[in-house]
């Protein structure tokens, strides 16, 4: 009997679109993997949801990215239905946004981070947060929204009157300065390594999204010893959170140390996002991809 799979994608968060490119790429492929396949846009109605969501798919491809979508909140949903979800589960997915509550996993598991500490508008705007460069991000949202790097000054505009729609918390983060380095991890193995370049500076929205903003280069030109330093953090930080299915983690290397700087339990997922191009790397096509994390998927016990 076929398996019917709902896919979850577009909601309400800053990366609606980006959700929705993930979401049509992964219903293609599963309908190419003979699945009965259901896209669903979710909107801010829960009701509406649940009547898509009746009678119960098989499961749940939750291509959702951000807040709401990534962050626990659809993952307890579904595990009140009872109806099993690719990626993470609540707790994990919590701890993974959280951007400081994961870095004391991250640091509890002898993985390296920056220098960090959680400011408010006010604290910033008083000055001597930190030594310059730093780079300001809010507490919970993916997908480099509203990181900026502050080189010299202080951060005036982003706090002037609805400039900043992230709350008054803010986390202050020393700028490492050097390479970008990404690893997904697939269950407890870790894929590859990729080196990740830029000309706008760096990683940020745009740079992920638009054409040509960036250009990824796996294997990343670096020794074994580093790269099986990275594939290590990577994994150690995927289990520290409890991460399931497959995550994504982001690293910072100077020339001398690497530090972890965030681990993603939604990737991106078109056939030429990171994810993916590791999976390929590692020798699987994206259809066998989406297919192992729909066979894999599950809610939390």
């Amino acid at each position: 009997m076929t398996k019917h799979v709902a896919v979850l994608m577009g909601g309400w968060s800053a990366e609606r679109e980006v959700s929705l490119v993930t979401g049509a790429a992964c219903v293609k492929a599963l309908q190419d993997a003979s699945y009965d396949v259901t896209p669903i846009d979710v909107q801010r109605d829960m009701g509406a949801l649940m009547t898509r969501l009746y009678p119960k798919p098989d499961a749940i491809f939750n291509a959702l990215h951000g807040r709401y979508g990534e962050d626990g909140c659809v993952q307890g949903l579904l595990d009140i239905l009872g109806i099993p979800y690719t990626h993470s589960g609540l707790r994990a997915s919590a701890l993974a946004m959280h951007k400081p509550m994961a870095k004391k996993l991250f640091a509890a598991a002898g993985i390296p981070v920056a220098r960090h500490e959680i400011k408010t508008q006010q604290d910033i705007m008083c000055g001597n947060v930190m030594p310059a460069p730093y780079v300001i991000k809010p507490v919970n949202e993916g997908s480099s929204v509203g990181v900026y790097i502050i080189r010299e000054g202080l951060p005036e505009p982003l706090f002037e009157e609805g400039g900043w729609p992230f709350g008054d918390t803010v986390m202050v983060e020393e700028y490492i300065a050097g390479r970008e380095m990404t690893v997904s991890v697939m269950g407890d193995r870790a894929l590859g390594v990729t080196e990740i370049t830029t000309s706008r500076g760096f990683y940020d929205y745009d740079a992920k999204y638009e054409e040509g903003g960036s250009t990824h280069v796996i294997p990343a030109n670096i020794t074994d010893a580093l790269t099986g330093c990275l594939m290590d953090y990577a994994v150690r930080a995927h289990q520290s959170l409890g991460c399931r299915g497959i995550s994504r983690a982001d690293f910072r290397y100077d020339g001398e140390n690497v530090y972890m700087l965030e681990v993603n339990t939604q990737p991106g997922m078109t056939p030429t996002s990171l994810a993916p191009e590791q999976a390929a790397y590692a020798g699987m096509s994206f259809a066998d991809l989406v297919t192992w994390m729909i066979e894999n998927a599950e809610c939390d016990s």
